[in-house]
């Protein structure tokens, strides 16, 4: 190639290469925007609060249940969506990465009618010193529908001092452990959840679904939880579940 002729290619190169900077860079921005979930304004918002060493099942088994109500007609369906003190992503304790929805420190958080407190790897010793979620926990309570809690999500709730007036439960291996660190709260034991006021807590693990298609079934009547319970291939049967109701 002749000098001349190095003279043309060069613009056509450069310009090459500068569509290709910013096709990259368009593609960087498009993966850092922020994608906030569709809440529908005619259903109940229903937060999942999570953190790191969260336990899957705590936290899918209800999220499950109640995702599932917008396939349903003639209900007020449930917006469910996850709330951490981070945008970063979460880790749970058996490894899955979970890219939280709204940060409960710094974002401008949707009005929370039920909050979901799954177990963590931490919910009986680091998360309880927690001030700034525990204060998010109290703050969430004062216009909340329904609080809830599986396995030792319930030890965060008692931290609170939201469950003080309350009977409750949690993990059934962790229930003497829940009595030794908050003596003066009604803890009932060799029951799969319990149900007092506006309180919701479960033993938690695959219970956690039956917790959830409970207030469902509160919500929604007998027949609604039926077919949620089904869509899900779960035989739901509230007299055959073991539980306190004490509304």
């Amino acid at each position: 190639m002749n000098f001349r002729n190095l003279l043309l290619v060069i613009p056509f190169f450069l310009l090459n290469c500068e569509q290709k900077k910013t096709t990259a860079a368009t593609e960087i921005a498009k993966e850092n925007v922020r994608i906030l979930p569709e809440l529908n304004p005619d259903s109940y918002n229903v937060a999942f609060l999570i953190m790191d060493g969260t336990f899957n099942t705590e936290f899918t088994a209800p999220f499950d249940i109640f995702q599932h109500t917008k396939f349903r007609e003639g209900i007020k369906t449930m917006n469910t969506f996850t709330v951490a003190n981070t945008l970063e992503p979460i880790t749970t304790f058996e490894g899955v990465r979970i890219l939280p929805d709204f940060d409960y420190t710094k974002d401008d958080l949707p009005q929370i009618d039920i909050l979901v407190v799954p177990s963590a790897e931490h919910s009986m010793d680091k998360d309880l010193k927690d001030s700034i979620m525990l204060n998010f926990i109290k703050e969430t309570d004062k216009n909340a529908l329904y609080m809830t809690s599986h396995c030792d999500g319930a030890f965060l709730l008692a931290k609170s001092g939201i469950l003080d007036s309350v009977a409750s439960t949690t993990f059934p291996s962790d229930v003497e452990n829940y009595r030794k660190m908050f003596p003066n709260l009604n803890i009932k034991d060799n029951i799969l959840f319990v149900h007092d006021g506006k309180y919701i807590t479960s033993a938690g693990g695959a219970k956690s679904f039956e917790a959830a298609l409970y207030l469902c079934e509160v919500l929604y009547g007998k027949e609604i939880a039926k077919s949620l319970a089904k869509g899900l291939v779960i035989d739901w049967d509230l007299s055959k579940v073991p539980h306190l109701t004490a509304q």
